[in-house]
């Protein structure tokens, strides 16, 4: 069964697995709920790019972002529980990265270093100069 809500966002019930009994077996609790990220008026083109970039892994050939739930035990906890899903993955899909600021190693590390190398190659020339 498909219930449209926007061009965007559609959802389609089925039956849950799982526990439950005569309960699991006639009633359609489990929502799966899929956005068009390509028709969506909310977006802009290039954080549709982003979406696409991002979300690579979850979202199909047709450029729709799928999402399931059947946690819940009614049809309308679990759409609730789609809708949730699609708004946090699409906004932390849209935060952007904050770039590296590459750091400089502290004189201090770089002298420790080389103090420890002197040291080791100080103890390799005496271990070598008693054979003459």
């Amino acid at each position: 069964m498909n219930i449209n809500v926007t061009p965007e966002l559609t959802f389609r019930t089925a039956r849950s697995g799982g526990a439950g009994g005569q309960h699991v077996n006639k009633v359609e609790t489990m929502v799966e709920g899929a956005f068009n990220i390509d028709a969506s008026t909310l977006l802009t083109p290039e954080q549709k790019q982003l979406l696409h970039e991002k979300l690579a892994n979850r979202i199909n050939s047709e450029g729709i972002l799928q999402v399931r739930s059947q946690t819940a035990r009614t049809q309308l906890g679990n759409k609730q529980e789609v809708i949730f899903k699609i708004n946090d993955l699409i906004s932390k899909a849209l935060i952007p990265r904050k770039k590296r600021i590459a750091t400089k190693i502290p004189k201090a590390v770089v002298e420790k270093r080389i103090q420890f190398k002197k040291r080791l190659s100080e103890k390799k020339q005496l271990r070598r100069g008693n054979f003459e």
